[in-house]
């Protein structure tokens, strides 16, 4: 008879998981901030300089955001000018079009993060 101990170090596994979900988000949010303050509509470069990415550690959310007066009305306002590759909608398109890639970056975390 063949006999098999198996030591489950649940907690610790946990853990990790944990730590890689922040950093996955973390790199995620940062990701999707870099693509936006390539759009931001720029004058000053007020707007591009406000924009933040933040995890909230307990929740386990990532957020993307600008805090100047004028930020979502520049964000919703279709009609106004903007100079060449700078648009309304600078964070809502690439939070779109770059969610497979957040995905991809989450994943990879997750994956570094149960090797060990």
């Amino acid at each position: 008879m063949m006999r098999t101990r198996l030591r489950w170090n649940g907690d610790a596994a946990l853990r990790g998981t944990r730590a890689g979900a922040l950093r996955g988000l973390r790199l995620g949010a940062e990701h999707v901030l870099t693509v936006s303050r390539a759009r931001v509509p720029i004058e000053e470069a007020t707007l591009e300089r406000s924009g933040v990415a933040t995890v909230d550690e307990q929740q386990l959310t990532a957020a993307v955001s600008y805090d100047t007066v004028y930020a979502v009305r520049q964000h919703e306002e279709l009609t106004w000018r903007h100079d060449a590759g700078r648009t309304a909608k600078y964070l809502e398109g690439p939070l779109t079009e770059e969610a497979a890639a957040v995905a991809q970056i989450i994943a990879a975390q997750l994956r570094r993060s149960l090797r060990g």
